[in-house]
């Protein structure tokens, strides 16, 4: 189902899961061609993006790698997880280097104002957070009612679509109802759509979160040119 959409070029949060810069085998180029030419594009239509950066598969290997050598605080995954969003941050700034800050942003309670690029990238900042609360921080304090949650699922679905036949897609919910599914505990490299820290900010600061599969540049694009886009839409 699609989404209508009245969205007008602005400052956009964007959170790109890692799972699309890094799935398990290895960094995706493809996917950051693609994004890049569309991030190039749309900023002549006048959109200034901040774009938040998972961990996805290096968070994963290096958390299960440490697991299996001796035993881990929670904030030992945790800041393995945040380092692993640095990394793929760097990445994406450098090959958005002609357009982006040309420094990534760590803390997203620190200062803005030598921000004059089009584009800022940010990644994890310190233990409990994830990059999904970074990008909500960041859309409350930039007053961006919106956030566009890129991961790899079309939709979220009532319960997991790889293990239930019968899983239905959602395509509008409340925060109320989103946050009984994801629960109130976040925990390192846990796979939610959205995680529940970060979803309480959102609801508790009247955000919107569009998630949508990021692979399909085409559904970003109409999002981005204010036409109709399929994917889930939470709000209050």
């Amino acid at each position: 189902m699609d989404h209508s959409n009245s969205l007008t070029p602005t400052t956009l949060i964007i959170s790109v899961g890692g799972s699309l810069v890094v799935p398990n085998g290895g960094i995706d180029y493809q996917f950051l061609k693609d994004f890049k030419a569309l991030i190039t594009k749309h900023l002549k239509n006048g959109w200034r993006f901040v774009i938040v950066v998972g961990g996805g598969g290096t968070a994963r290997q290096y958390q299960e790698a440490a697991r299996k050598v001796g035993k881990l605080t929670r904030d030992d995954l945790d800041w393995l997880g945040i380092h692993s969003t640095r990394l793929n941050g760097h990445l994406m700034r450098t090959i958005l280097r002609d357009v982006a800050h040309p420094i990534m942003l760590k803390d997203p309670t620190g200062p803005l104002h030598r921000w004059t690029k089009p584009v800022l990238v940010a990644a994890g900042w310190k233990p409990g957070w994830s990059t999904d609360y970074v990008a909500t921080r960041l859309a409350k304090r930039l007053k961006s009612h919106v956030v566009v949650n890129l991961s790899n699922i079309d939709y979220v679905y009532n319960k997991d679509p790889n293990k239930h036949a019968d899983a239905e897609a959602i395509c509008d919910i409340t925060w109320k109802e989103f946050r009984k599914m994801v629960g109130n505990e976040w925990d390192p490299g846990m796979n939610v759509p959205f995680d529940p820290v970060a979803s309480r900010l959102a609801h508790h600061s009247g955000i919107k979160v569009a998630i949508l599969n990021g692979t399909n540049m085409k559904n970003l694009d109409g999002l981005l040119k204010g036409e109709r886009f399929t994917g889930t839409v939470i709000k209050s």
